[in-house]
């Protein structure tokens, strides 16, 4: 199964891209709630390269690696990678009037209810259209 979540972003593409895959601006934004925070983050942004976002209760209570590699990359478009289990994920970038569209498409795992793995997600995304929004480029 699939779930697609999405946001608009009041910014250009080419902000949203630099905030999408830029360490710095990832261990900001790539959590799902305020009680969680992304300690590390790197990247080798090109096809076959590997991503791993440490994610961690700001308690240090729990806390897991959200890793994978990109499969396919087009500046300021699209980046689709397959997570260490192999889940599938596409995400576009699609400019509009005011901003970006954000559109997240990533293969449900069977440990949680599809709709909260919705909310997981969608709470990065709101974090990152938070985070985008109010930083200067």
């Amino acid at each position: 199964m699939e779930i697609s979540i999405e946001t608009e972003v009041e910014a250009p593409p080419s902000d949203v891209w630099y905030a999408w895959v830029t360490p710095e601006d990832i261990a900001s934004w790539h959590f799902a709630i305020e009680q969680w925070h992304c300690p590390a983050a790197e990247l080798d942004l090109e096809v076959g390269g590997k991503f791993n976002y440490r994610m961690e209760a700001k308690d240090g209570s729990m806390g897991f690696d959200f890793a994978g590699e990109f499969t396919s990359i087009t500046p300021r478009k699209a980046i689709h990678y397959k997570l260490e289990d192999n889940r599938a994920v596409k995400v576009e970038f699609i400019e509009t009037a005011v901003g970006t569209r954000i559109v997240e498409t990533f293969e449900a795992e069977s440990e949680n209810s599809a709709e909260q793995q919705r909310q997981g997600w969608l709470g990065i995304l709101n974090n990152f259209k938070k985070h985008v929004e109010s930083k200067c480029y």
